[in-house]
């Protein structure tokens, strides 16, 4: 027994060793760990990675910050310098903007393991893409551009056929949607045909009317623009700063606060915009038929009457306190504050509804296309519907509706024959003779001419 007992001893005290020689020497408390030095506990070590975290967060929103900003004043520039070049270069920048934007809203709508097996599906929304361009804008190229399309014997039809042949389009790309139908996929390839109308509808169609907004004047075209952006800077300034109470539970961030402190500072700079811009006739001008003008080589016109000052009553009452009875003004100020008032109460109801699709399909942008501002969409979504109601609200309330030479031509030329034409000349001769501005020689003169060249007498 004993023997045994020692063995087992010392073979307890050999595992020992060894088990110290591998950990070591446990490290002793010294006196000046005790007093004069911290040691790192996890709640030390907590805080430091809190700290760290912090600041990177911090510099990341700083560089976003700096991005986003970057971004800003480029395009505010870009944006100053296209409408400096010209109605041409802003109704190009328009149609751009709003193929970026098709392209942008179709590609959250589709999912690419389908469309590996639909490969026309994708096709067909940028064919309907452009039957739409043609149908919308084919009359504005023929109008600005007759002089070359209705003089060319391949573009003439083009011209003078375009509703038919806009509807052939759609109805082509209809009965191509039909045979590319597959089992399996029905839902999903209607369910896309539907997105793509709607996207038709919201953003092209809208875009064609901020595009008669540039040729009715740029005026038309820029305080509009600029009052969304007004709204959208101070909605954001007034809502951090005051903002309180949640507009709408689909964007939390925005206050109600925040929506009308916007409203008040977009009215005003509507006044401020309209007093600087009004003066000057290339902004307030429509174009005619030079698509070519630009800040250099200007515009004239006869002016609208809303940018010819008028005499305004004021009420007896206010009157007598103010002892005013009459203000003149330009009508277009008041034209200025319903359109400010749109963009504030109503327009911001576009970004909402873009902000719900989002929400949809979970994605936080469009696309990436703008540094540190997503996508396009994400810029332009209450531009679309500020840009529309600028077009009606004008073609209602202010438009007088002149028939211009130009319109008149087009409308010859499209719809007439050559023998028509011909009589249309010789009753417009005969119109000029009797009123005494063609003296009997020259009318007869130009007759003879025209009836010479006539078809009928070839």
């Amino acid at each position: 027994m004993p023997s045994n007992t020692l063995t087992q001893l010392a073979s307890d005290e050999k595992t020992s060793l060894k088990h110290n020689d591998k950990t070591g020497p446990k490290p002793t408390a010294s006196k000046h760990n005790a007093v004069g030095t911290k040691t790192n506990t996890p709640a030390s070590a907590s805080r430091n990675a809190s700290s760290k975290g912090n600041t990177l967060e911090f510099e990341k929103k700083k560089q976003n910050f700096l991005t986003r900003a970057l971004s800003t004043f480029i395009m505010i520039f870009g944006f100053f310098g296209i409408v400096i070049g010209g109605h041409l270069w802003t109704i190009l920048l328009v149609l751009v903007l709003q193929i970026l934007t098709f392209k942008e809203v179709i590609s959250i709508t589709y999912e690419p393991a389908r469309y590996k097996r639909l490969p026309y599906n994708r096709s067909l929304n940028w064919y309907f893409l452009a039957t739409s361009l043609y149908y919308l804008d084919g009359k504005f190229l023929i109008f600005y551009f007759k002089h070359v399309i209705l003089l060319d014997t391949f573009l003439t039809p083009l011209a003078t056929h375009h509703k038919f042949i806009s509807y052939c389009l759609y109805v082509l790309g209809i009965v191509l949607f039909v045979c590319f139908l597959q089992k399996g996929y029905y839902k999903f390839q209607f369910a896309q045909l539907c997105a793509t109308h709607m996207t038709l509808i919201l953003v092209v169609l809208q875009a064609h009317f901020i595009i008669n907004n540039i040729l009715t004047g740029m005026f038309w075209f820029f305080l509009p623009v600029s009052l969304v952006i007004v709204n959208d800077i101070f909605a954001y300034i007034c809502g951090i700063t005051f903002g309180k109470t949640r507009l709408i539970a689909i964007s939390p961030k925005k206050t109600v606060e925040g929506f009308v402190g916007a409203w008040i500072f977009t009215v005003l700079f509507s006044l401020l915009i309209t007093f600087i811009l009004s003066p000057y006739k290339y902004i307030i001008c429509p174009v005619d038929d030079d698509l070519s003008v630009n800040i250099i080589k200007g515009l004239d016109c006869e002016l609208n009457p809303v940018f010819i000052p008028q005499e305004y009553r004021i009420p007896p009452m206010i009157a007598e306190a103010l002892h005013y009875y009459s203000i003149t003004i330009k009508p277009i100020y008041f034209h200025a504050i319903v359109l400010a008032t749109f963009a504030s109460l109503i327009a911001p109801f576009g970004g909402f509804f873009c902000s719900g699709l989002k929400r949809a399909f979970k994605v936080k942008d469009f696309a990436d296309t703008i540094p540190g501002h997503g996508g396009i969409t994400d810029r332009m979504d209450c531009q679309f519907i500020m840009g529309s109601f600028s077009y009606l609200y004008y073609e209602t309330f202010i438009s007088t509706h002149k028939v211009s030479v130009s319109s008149i031509l087009q409308m010859a030329v499209v719809n007439l024959d050559p023998d028509q034409v011909t009589q249309l000349i010789d009753s417009l001769l005969n119109y000029l003779h009797k009123s005494g501005r063609l003296n009997l020689n020259n009318y007869n003169q130009i007759i003879k001419l025209v009836s010479e060249s006539s078809p009928r007498k070839r």
